[in-house]
């Protein structure tokens, strides 16, 4: 694919990214809320319906990483390809980690089994709880690929002067702020409400990075610029 082609996909993939990734979010949040486990899986029960939509969007997400990962790489491949691909596979390992959604749809069984098979509530309240915890260590492994490949391609962009400046410089701080703050969360030393905040730049980075690739496209990296 050209350049331009690329471009115009990765920018309508982050948009679709977020479009999918929110919804899943919140979705996911209201079809778990409870203040105890016994009462997270009633109410999974009750919203069995939001939950199997989840694992659709969840799955769209994890596409669209993979999806991302290779027409960034197909953009910045010229400017240094070792890093370039060391992004590449940052981006992939963020759509495997997430590609089989266990933690939804053991809730899910959880929550709906019946008959001699299912659980003692003992046994499936453990469960859940396991399966809860686990689904938050994916995310945030996840999450630490996607910042690492995005602070390499955003970096990229930069050296390359593909992009605007300041949005390539938003790209690569953004982008390696949640680099320092999500292992230390993931190991416990950081507080989870305070770890929201490292994305804000990271949005306001990819909604403005999308519509640029869309509307404008990359430039060719400088050092291949005819002097």
């Amino acid at each position: 694919m050209t350049r331009r082609t690329n471009a115009r996909i990765a920018g309508f993939t982050y948009l679709l990214y977020i479009a999918v990734a929110f919804p899943a979010m919140v979705l996911f949040d209201k079809a778990t809320r409870g203040d105890t486990i016994a009462s997270q899986l009633a109410t999974i029960a009750q919203h069995s319906t939001s939950l199997r939509v989840t694992i659709i969007l969840g799955l769209v997400s994890c596409f669209c990483a993979l999806v991302l990962a290779v027409t960034l790489y197909g953009i910045t491949r010229d400017e240094d390809r070792e890093l370039a691909m060391l992004a590449f596979a940052c981006r992939v390992g963020e759509g495997l980690v997430a590609a089989v959604p266990f933690t939804t749809l053991g809730l899910l069984w959880l929550a709906t089994s019946t008959g001699p098979t299912a659980p003692d509530v003992p046994s499936a309240n453990a469960l859940a709880a396991l399966l809860l915890k686990l689904g938050s260590w994916q995310t945030t492994t996840a999450a630490v690929l996607f910042a690492v490949g995005s602070t390499l391609f955003s970096y990229l962009l930069l050296r390359g002067r593909m992009i605007p400046v300041a949005l390539a410089w938003l790209g690569v701080f953004g982008s390696a702020l949640p680099v320092v703050v999500l292992p230390l969360q993931l190991a416990g030393f950081v507080i989870s409400s305070l770890v929201q905040l490292v994305w804000i730049p990271v949005a306001l980075f990819e909604i403005t990075l999308a519509f640029w690739l869309i509307i404008r496209g990359v430039a060719v990296p400088a050092r291949r610029q005819p002097e």
